[in-house]
């Protein structure tokens, strides 16, 4: 091994205003040491458990680069800044741990301690901020808790997504295919002991294989060729499914591995969703599975241009303050109406009062959320129920402050935008549904953080700018430094010296 003539700079030394460095020193680690601890403790086998320092850091670096698990191994390896957020004290030159870790990384970490932490570093945001308020340094007197002269205190945005799973495009015709190539697997395993002994059962997969590509590969499949297509592939997977119970009085199922016994449960399961909509000529069905292997993935109906379904979670969150909670997960189709109360109720809960206006979507507006919010004072968005008023000065009020209510309902589907453009919230790549979870929920604890560095920056600057600029508004220093810092971050100075 020869070293490469290459000079580091800060005499091997970290800046302490780097951003890992920054967000180290700003997570509170050992709030989540003891939830984590637990979870980690259920395995007797094996090395110790590595720290939540460790696992949470991890995910958190590879959320924020958007990187895969081997990637931000190797990230981590070669950047001392990293290995400092997550806890080493020196810089080592090998693997941290072995990128199979991630797996066990997100299962360790339930929703409910996913939730516990982001509210733990929301809750630290809004009160770094809140102190700046009360030094005068920072002022939005539109997001300020006590702008407001009544008991209710600032804005809830609330809205639903969904966030696709990682499979391709479901049909029924392709997802009997997979089924029935995964029946055939399973048939040469328990067969095997068999071979020489006597005959393998008939499978017909290279004749079943050809039809369904002469039905997959037409540009334009009529409902009659359609149907036969089905019927034929119903046929060779029944065929399998039955092979497949005889074969298993003669020989053990533990000769299969936990995957392919979950795929032989899975199977069944698609067999009689398919032949139950093929009897009867129907096109949905209840619980339907999109996916073999990701049997937990449902089709969600959104309506939008783009993708009018969209397989995988649907979310409901909530934006408050620049700050994003996420309320619920659930695999299943739901009317997010019936989570406005609860948000509002966690709201409460969070700060201590209610919430002065509530900014939703249409759907929100339903007869009972409009009630509730009315018996607690709080206004929701959107034209009041009713024939408008006669009178134009109170329509055109009216008018105004519907066009405001969707103003201020924008930023949610910015940060929609972010989690699905910045981070991995367009597609999530993990197969299990609770890494999934997992996974959903670390995208907005780094959103979360993401706008504490941004806040942070910003501040920062006016903080120097009340120290550079004299009462009279006349520079009393140089800002050349400051300008130097700011543009070491990635940031530019937020406006022009005069």
């Amino acid at each position: 091994m020869e070293f490469e003539d290459f000079a580091l700079p800060f005499s091997g030394k970290l800046r302490s205003d780097n951003r890992w460095v920054r967000l180290a020193k700003f997570i509170p680690w050992h709030e989540f040491e003891t939830d984590y601890s637990k979870a980690a403790s259920k395995s007797t086998t094996g090395p110790p458990a590595k720290s939540v320092r460790v696992a949470l850091g991890a995910l958190i670096i590879k959320e924020r680069l958007g990187t895969s698990d081997e990637e931000t191994v190797e990230q981590i390896r070669e950047n001392p800044y990293l290995q400092y957020f997550l806890g080493y004290k020196k810089y080592e030159d090998e693997p941290p741990f072995d990128p199979s870790l991630f797996v066990y990384f997100r299962k360790r970490f339930s929703e409910e301690t996913l939730t516990d932490i982001n509210e733990a570093i929301a809750r630290k945001v809004l009160e770094e901020e809140k102190s700046l308020l009360q030094e005068k340094v920072c002022s939005d007197n539109d997001d300020e808790p006590g702008s407001s002269s009544g008991t209710n205190r600032g804005k809830l945005i609330v809205d639903a997504t969904c966030t696709p799973a990682d499979i391709t495009f479901p049909t029924d015709l392709k997802l009997l295919n997979t089924s029935r190539e995964k029946s055939e697997e399973i048939i040469d395993i328990l067969h095997q002991p068999f071979r020489g002994k006597q005959k393998k059962p008939r499978t017909y997969r290279r004749k079943a294989r050809k039809e369904y590509l002469s039905a997959a590969k037409s540009k334009k499949l009529s409902k009659g060729k359609r149907r036969k297509a089905l019927r034929k592939q119903l046929g060779y997977l029944r065929r399998n499914l039955r092979s497949i119970d005889k074969l298993s009085r003669q020989t053990s199922l533990l000769r299969l591995s936990r995957r392919q016994y979950k795929n032989l449960l899975v199977i069944h399961e698609v067999y009689r969703q398919q032949k139950q909509m093929y009897d009867h000529r129907e096109s949905r069905i209840d619980d339907r599975i999109v996916s073999v292997s990701q049997p937990h993935v449902r089709p969600i109906k959104r309506g939008k241009a783009g993708a009018a379904t969209e397989f995988g979670a649907k979310i409901s969150v909530s934006l408050i303050k620049g700050l994003s909670f996420l309320d619920r997960i659930s695999w299943d189709a739901y009317n997010e109406s019936g989570d406005l109360i609860d948000q509002i109720e966690a709201y409460r809960e969070r700060f201590g009062y209610y919430p002065e206006s509530v900014h939703a979507d249409t759907i929100y507006r339903n007869r009972e959320n409009r009630k509730y919010c009315k018996e607690h004072g709080i206004r929701l968005s959107g034209p009041p129920l009713g024939r408008p008023p006669s009178q134009p000065e109170k329509r055109r009020e009216i008018r105004l402050q519907t066009h405001q209510d969707e103003l201020d309902r924008i930023p949610i589907e910015g940060k929609f935008g972010q989690g699905k453009r910045r981070f991995s919230l367009s597609r999530i790549m993990c197969k299990l549904d609770v890494t999934s979870e997992t996974a959903i929920t670390v995208a907005f604890i780094v959103m979360n953080l993401e706008k504490w560095l941004q806040s942070h920056l910003f501040c920062l600057f006016l903080v120097a700018r009340k120290c550079f600029f004299g009462p009279s508004g006349r520079v009393t220093a140089d800002l050349r430094g400051l300008q130097g810092t700011l543009r070491y971050h990635g940031g530019a100075l937020p406006c022009t010296c005069r």
